[in-house]
């Protein structure tokens, strides 16, 4: 099991247990066996994005909260190569959200370089 997985696996019990709900309930809430939601909560399978965004409506939660680190920090707590590994798994669409994006990121920021150097001139 992969240290994000560990961190989701993790994240995903202690929510359940804070919600006071077992895991026949979230996983009615979720509408799937509750052998699969299981399986999810115990890392033997990874859980897709629409598998955890209807687990964080189960939850009365954010999806983030499953990347959270345990030590409060309040910013995904992945190194850059494992967040490309998830978009690489990724289905079509969800794979363009997130390059369309980045994509306004880098041209925000391009901008903004661009007026700044425009300006010390």
């Amino acid at each position: 099991m992969t240290k994000t997985l560990k961190l989701i696996t993790a994240n995903i019990q202690r929510l359940r247990e804070l919600k006071g709900v077992s895991q026949k309930e979230v996983a009615a809430a979720m509408g799937i066996p509750q052998s699969q939601y299981s399986r999810i909560e115990n890392g033997k399978g990874e859980p897709t994005i629409t598998s955890l965004e209807k687990l964080a409506k189960a939850l009365d939660t954010s999806i983030t909260e499953f990347f959270k680190s345990p030590n409060g920090d309040d910013e995904l707590n992945l190194p850059l190569m494992e967040k490309f590994k998830i978009v690489d798994n990724m289905d079509k669409d969800e794979k363009k959200a997130i390059y369309t994006i980045i994509d306004i990121a880098i041209a925000k920021k391009s901008m903004k370089d661009n007026l700044t150097a425009m300006m010390k001139q």
